[in-house]
């Protein structure tokens, strides 16, 4: 399945129904009046979040979504019925904008929710609704309400509890491919990976979802490489576990490569906790890795983990460090409502 995380869609609520200009005559009934019913609603236009995604892909194929027109109403005072909605099924975290890709009109990040994007028409009343005392033989019935239309703009960003940050070629996609069954494309080249990717690690009993994304290089925020278009997928990730290729030229400063990137980047990401790793460190001896450790340590402020997915080393360690910093901002973001109360009563 294609990856695709942006669509522009023009959407159309139905219109409503007409009111129905009808009388009542039968045989031997004399004063039948009217009897006109009223037309039916129009659909609407819906955003439905639905399990089992994780790309806009379908909307790549149809970009217009338009909702069924309320049905006419019709003598012997029978109404319309209601047209049939539109809906429109997205991935969870999927961000909806208007055309202008400015104003965010909904953010879906459970399966279940649902918002309504374009109301349909009400139905027109027909001529029996304005019969009275004094006007008992009405010729008046109404149309049915315009509908709604607009153009929107998708926006997919994917959920995950840890997001794997990095320089081209720093054994992202292969950590990922080690710690959940998720299958990457590996090669020993830049920028294998074009695409984020999606995995399901476990760790004593526990299981969360880890974010691949393509690597960043000096000036991605500019567009240079892959540009910096795949980091709004790490915007929700609560942990980063920043990779850092232990073979490098210097490991601090493709460590301040990165963090440059996020911070031009913006989105809260530079703000958010992380975990820096030395990785593939099978592939230097321990004189070079010992200095590289110590490069990082300065420019990361903290102590890094040393790991090779390759044969296995630390990935155990890593991934219990990754679930306690996920615990730990799960916990904060549960305080932040109580304490907001209480500036709030």
């Amino acid at each position: 399945m294609k990856f695709l995380d942006t669509a522009k869609v023009y959407i159309k609520s139905g219109a409503g129904g007409a009111g129905c200009l009808s009388f009542r005559r039968e045989k031997f009934i004399e004063f039948g009046g009217p009897d006109g019913g009223d037309g039916g609603r129009g659909g609407d236009v819906i955003a439905e979040c639905v399990s089992g995604l994780n790309t806009l892909v379908d909307y790549r194929y149809q970009q217009h979504f338009k909702a069924a027109t309320g049905m006419h109403g019709m003598g012997r005072n029978r109404s319309g019925g209601k047209g049939a909605d539109a809906i429109l099924k997205v991935p969870a975290g999927t961000q909806i904008f208007d055309e202008d890709g400015e104003v965010l009109l909904a953010d879906l990040t459970e399966v279940g929710q649902r918002i309504r994007l374009a109301r349909g028409g009400n139905g027109g009343f027909g001529n029996a609704h304005f019969k009275s005392s004094t006007n008992q033989a009405p010729r008046r019935a109404n149309p049915g309400q315009e509908s709604e239309e607009r153009t929107i703009v998708l926006r997919l960003k994917l959920i995950a509890d840890a997001g794997i940050v990095g320089l081209p070629n720093a054994g992202k996609s292969t950590f990922l491919a080690t710690v959940s069954s998720a299958k990457p494309k590996i090669a020993d080249y830049p920028f294998t990976t074009l695409h984020p990717q999606l995995g399901v690690a476990a760790c004593d009993g526990r299981e969360f979802v880890i974010a691949d994304i393509p690597g960043l290089i000096e000036g991605a925020h500019e567009g240079h490489g892959l540009g910096d278009r795949f980091l709004g997928h790490v915007e929700r990730c609560r942990v980063l576990l920043h990779l850092v290729d232990a073979g490098t030229e210097h490991a601090g400063k493709a460590y301040k490569t990165v963090r440059r990137e996020l911070e031009a980047y913006g989105g809260g990401l530079a703000d958010k906790p992380e975990i820096v790793a030395l990785s593939k460190i099978d592939t230097v001896d321990k004189v070079a890795l010992q200095a590289q450790a110590l490069r990082l340590q300065r420019a990361a402020k903290q102590t890094p983990l040393r790991l090779s997915s390759a044969t296995g080393v630390h990935l155990t360690e890593t991934l219990r460090l990754v679930l306690a910093k996920i615990d730990e901002a799960r916990a904060a973001k549960m305080v932040q409502p109580a304490t907001a109360a209480e500036w709030h009563p």
